[in-house]
């Protein structure tokens, strides 16, 4: 993936962002109506999302269910191609100060809320204020922001206190969702009924939530870019068993869904029907870990020779052949290896069960007369079958070591509601995403100050260690690419020796679609774009 490379070269980017802007409008008007002329306008797309989403829209979650349905009615300023660079949206051009520390946004004239109330730049300013208190990534994200300025109802002037290399990155309708001010103002926004009705500026428009079955939306006919969408409505669809999704791709009742939502054993079968593909774009934002994540508090796992052992315990390559299908790559960093700023170093605590069984004894917890030394309880996260498939083997991994584990199972709400607000847990598998940069992506599982009780997918783990805080506070506003890596590669070994998680995959993800349906991912978000360019051939 591309990053920019210096503060300077950011700015020249904007530069010619700014400059291009009113003749790459025009050329991509004049290809989309030539375009358009071979699309088929019309028609019902079903859309499979797994599980049954928690809101509608992404203002306090990260979840990948939500982030599936929000852009399709929330948009973000800016959106991105699959080289992370931005393009227009709900802001037509942006400016970069020669300092770094001051980003200036023009807003689209014209743009009117679902319920005809003008959009302006205080529904940003109100929108980016509200995410910083209560969205799992926003903290972190806008941490340098001093000030969020509307000098007039269409220009948003956002001041940093130091330079953020990343920001630019961070205006996509699934990161930072733009809301309307008017709706959510003076109201708890966690508890507003448009998280579950939303109101937006996309282009779809809600129409009813079934809950248990599905969930419809319609075309905006006043989308404020004339001629789309192009699909007349979508219909997400809610089933819950994995194979009962094979077979409604196989008899056609469904068109679309991500991360992979089939067994992977079914993959080979879809492979060879003609009427379906497979496609691993989309993913570039979401590409994450599948990691083992610890409760600290507990007094059992809180000794590091106890952690050092489970990791001993588990083999990545048997969990990539036998659990991903060998559609993972094994790591033991946070990082990702596709990111320029992956550090490969080997795990400090390879796969050996004999060195597994004294680390126990050291750490004080020998064998009972009937085998067993002491019991956990593992939470899967209940996305996908993939976690509880990871959870099973970790149950038979760590049974080798006299670890009693038990598997719990739980809807989604119930398990955000025990990891993040009642931390009534003691070890979970779950996923993380990298994102566009780990600052966003990995410090909020790590960082001292994102130990944030009620919200999900922070740090949940309760780590705290001050030089992890301070790396990640020194690689936030570094702009030199060098001492960036260097400093990520500093923040992963002290990580993987303290053992707060581990990091055990980074999965292929797949999206399996009808041959029927086109431009269905159109940038790094994939599915949780906003199908405006979707079209339908039956």
């Amino acid at each position: 993936m591309a990053y920019v490379t210096t503060q300077a070269a950011l700015r020249r980017r904007a530069r010619v962002f700014h400059r291009a802007l009113v003749l790459s409008l025009s050329l991509v008007a004049a290809l989309g109506a030539s375009h358009a002329q071979a699309q088929t306008r019309g028609g019902t797309l079903n859309f499979i999302v797994t599980p049954e989403p928690t809101a509608l829209v992404d203002l306090a979650t990260t979840a990948t269910n939500v982030l599936k349905v929000s852009p399709k009615v929330v948009e973000g300023l800016l959106e991105y191609d699959f080289k992370f660079q931005p393009k227009p949206s709900l802001a037509t051009s942006f400016e970069v100060s020669d300092d770094s520390r001051k980003y200036v946004f023009h807003l689209r004239h014209g743009v009117k809320w679902q319920d005809g109330q003008p959009f302006t730049s205080a529904d940003v300013a109100y929108s980016i204020e509200t995410l910083r208190q209560v969205h799992p990534r926003a903290k972190t994200t806008f941490a340098n922001v001093t000030e969020v300025a509307t000098p007039d109802p269409y220009t948003v002037v956002i001041t940093l206190s130091k330079p953020a290399p990343y920001l630019i990155k961070a205006f996509s309708s699934s990161e930072t969702p733009i809301l309307p001010k008017h709706i959510y103002e003076g109201t708890d926004p966690l508890t507003n009924p448009a998280n579950n009705a939303p109101i937006g500026t996309g282009p779809f428009r809600f129409v009813k939530w079934v809950r248990g079955s599905y969930i419809e939306y319609v075309r905006n006919d006043d989308y404020w870019d004339k001629g789309k969408p192009l699909l007349d409505r979508i219909v997400v669809k809610v089933i819950t068993d994995p194979a009962a999704r094979t077979v409604a791709f196989e008899d056609g009742s469904a068109d679309l869904s991500g991360d992979t939502p089939v067994p992977l054993s079914d993959l080979a079968r879809l492979k060879g029907n003609p009427k379906l593909g497979l496609d691993t774009r989309g993913y570039e934002f979401q590409a994450g870990v599948s990691r083992i994540e610890f409760n600290l508090d507990n007094p059992v796992l809180k000794n590091l020779k106890v952690r050092q052992a489970i990791a001993s315990a588990l083999d990545r390559e048997v969990i990539r052949k036998v659990i991903f299908y060998g559609y993972a790559t094994p790591l033991a960093s946070p990082i990702i290896p596709s990111s320029p700023y992956y550090d490969p170093a080997p795990t400090p605590y390879p796969f050996n069960v004999e060195r597994a069984n004294a680390l126990l004894d050291e750490a004080g917890y020998p064998r009972k007369s009937d085998g067993t030394r002491f019991a956990l309880t593992l939470d899967p996260l209940p996305i996908g079958d993939l976690p509880a498939r990871t959870a099973a083997y970790v149950k038979s991994a760590l049974a080798r070591l006299g670890i009693t584990v038990t598997v719990r199972s739980q809807d989604l709400p119930a398990y955000l509601k025990r990891i993040y607000t009642d931390r009534d847990f003691d070890f979970s598998v779950n996923g993380m995403s990298n994102l566009f940069d780990p600052v966003v992506g990995v410090a909020r599982l790590y960082t001292t100050n994102n130990f944030r009780r009620g919200v999900p997918f922070t740090n949940g783990s309760h780590y705290s260690n001050p030089q992890i805080d301070q790396l990640f506070a020194q690689v936030a506003e570094e702009t030199d690419e060098a001492k960036r890596k260097q400093l990520f590669s500093e923040i992963q070994r002290i990580i993987e020796r303290d053992l707060p998680d581990i990091n055990l995959v980074s999965p292929q993800y797949l999206t399996v679609y009808s041959r029927a349906v086109h431009d269905h991912t159109t940038g790094p978000d994939g599915v949780s774009g906003s199908f405006a360019d979707t079209w339908l051939q039956r």
